[in-house]
C-alpha cells in the first residue's frame, strides 16, 4: 500500500510507497489529468506492485489505485504514447527457485476500479525473447501496433496487433566488441523510422527499416551513458546524461562536439527530460539524491530573435529567457533513477526515490510567469 501524502512546501506533494522503487512513467496518453505510473522493487517477488498515481492540482492531494504485479521487482516502466490503457514493464524474475531473468510484458489498465480492492492486470502482449536480460520495451510513438525491445545484445522490433507479439525484425549488435545495449528510445521525427540505443558511452541509432546506422554519437560522455531524450520541437537535437555527472544536448548533425554541457550535479545522472512544451527547461534526477530544473534556453527553440522597438532603436535583439543553468531543485533522501514531465500540465513534475517517495513539484511560479510573458 501506499502509506499517504502530504504538502512539503509550496512546490511539493509526496507520496510515499511501502517498498523501493526506481521504474516511473506519466502516462504519455492522458492529456487531461495529471496521471503517473510507478512500478515496485520488493525482493519478494509476490509482494511488488504497480501504483497508478492520479493528482488533483486544485486541492493538492493524491488518489492512488494498486495493482499486483506478482511476476517480480519492476526495472522499468514506460506508457503508451497513443493508448492510454497500456504501460510496458521490464521486470526480475525468479526462475526454478535459483535463476533470475529480466522478462517484459505489456500490461492494460482498466477503464474502471475500484479504489479499496488490489487487482491483478491483465496482460495485453506477451513477448518470445531469447534473451534473459531484456532492458526496456518502448512503444512506437504513433503506430499503436508497434514496439521495440532492447535486450543486452539486440533491438527486436514487434507487431503488437495480437497478444502474443510477432517480431518483424531484429538489429544485432556488433558482439566482436563485446558492449552491450543498456537502454532505447524511438526518434520521434525523422518519421519514427530511427531507434537509438546505448552502449556504454556510445549512442547508435538505427534507420529500423534497414537495420543500418542512420547516424552516432560516439564516446559521448566521460564514463556510462544514462540516458537519452530527443526534443520534441527541434528535430535534431538531443540530450544525454551519464555516470560523469555532465547534462549535454547534441545537434546530431555535427557531432564533433555537444551545443550544450553543465556538470551541476555531483554523482551520476540517471535521467533527463526535456519539458514537451517549453524545451528551454530540463529536468535531471541523480543518485547524487537530488532533481534539478534547468534552463538550456540558449540552444531552445524559444530562444528567438525578436523585434524590440525602442525610442533609439529600430534593429533586432536577441532575446533569451532564461540564462543557462539550474532554476530550482528538489531534495530526496536516496538516489533518484527518474524524472518526468507530466503530459497534461507543462509545469508539473514527479520524481521516484529509491526508497519509494514519490514527489509531484510545481515549477515556480515566478520561472512560469518569466517563460510566458
Amino acid at each position: 500500500m501506499g502509506f499517504g501524502f502530504k504538502m512539503e512546501n509550496e512546490n511539493s506533494v509526496i507520496y510515499g510507497l511501502e517498498f523501493q522503487a526506481r521504474a516511473l512513467a506519466p502516462l504519455l496518453a492522458e492529456t487531461e489529468k495529471l496521471k503517473f505510473i510507478i512500478g515496485t522493487q520488493s525482493l519478494k517477488q509476490s509482494n511488488n506492485q504497480i501504483h497508478l498515481v492520479e493528482f488533483n492540482e486544485d486541492d493538492s492531494t493524491i488518489k492512488p489505485q494498486l495493482f499486483h504485479h506478482m511476476q517480480g521487482e519492476i526495472w522499468k516502466i514506460t506508457s503508451s504514447p497513443v493508448d492510454v490503457s497500456k504501460v510496458a514493464v521490464c521486470y526480475n524474475s525468479v526462475i526454478d527457485g535459483t535463476t533470475c531473468a529480466m522478462k517484459t510484458h505489456i500490461l492494460k489498465l482498466p477503464d474502471k476500479y475500484d479504489s479499496n480492492v488490489i487487482e491483478n492486470l491483465e496482460i495485453a502482449n506477451k513477448f518470445d525473447i531469447p534473451s534473459t536480460d531484456v532492458k526496456t520495451t518502448e512503444f512506437h510513438p504513433i503506430n499503436d501496433s508497434k514496439a521495440a525491445s532492447v535486450t543486452d545484445n539486440r533491438i527486436m522490433i514487434w507487431d503488437i496487433s495480437d497478444i502474443n507479439s510477432k517480431c518483424i525484425s531484429e538489429i544485432q549488435l556488433d558482439t566482436k566488441s563485446n558492449l552491450k545495449f543498456s537502454m532505447g528510445k524511438w526518434n520521434p521525427h525523422q518519421n519514427c523510422n530511427q531507434f537509438s540505443a546505448l552502449t556504454e558511452t556510445h549512442l547508435k541509432t538505427y534507420d529500423v527499416r534497414t537495420g543500418e546506422i542512420a547516424w552516432n554519437i560516439d564516446s559521448s560522455h566521460g564514463i556510462f551513458l544514462r540516458d537519452i531524450d530527443y526534443n520534441l520541437n527541434k528535430q535534431y537535437h538531443i540530450a544525454t546524461c551519464g555516470d560523469d555527472s555532465f547534462v549535454k544536448i547534441w545537434d546530431y548533425r555535427q557531432i564533433s562536439q555537444p551545443i550544450f554541457s553543465r556538470s551541476d550535479h555531483t554523482h551520476w545522472v540517471w535521467s533527463i527530460r526535456f519539458n514537451p512544451f517549453h524545451d528551454q527547461l530540463i529536468l535531471t534526477a541523480s543518485t547524487d539524491g537530488r532533481v534539478l530544473l534547468s534552463s538550456a534556453a540558449s540552444v531552445s527553440s524559444e530562444n528567438v530573435i525578436e523585434a524590440c522597438l525602442s525610442e533609439d532603436s529600430n534593429e533586432l535583439e536577441a532575446k533569451q529567457i532564461l540564462s543557462d543553468g539550474p532554476l530550482q531543485w528538489c531534495d530526496h533522501e536516496d538516489s533518484v533513477y527518474c524524472a518526468e514531465w507530466s503530459p497534461a500540465e507543462p509545469w508539473i513534475f514527479a520524481s521516484l526515490s529509491h526508497d519509494g517517495r514519490l514527489l509531484l513539484t510545481r515549477v515556480k511560479k515566478s520561472l512560469k510567469y518569466q517563460i510566458m510573458l
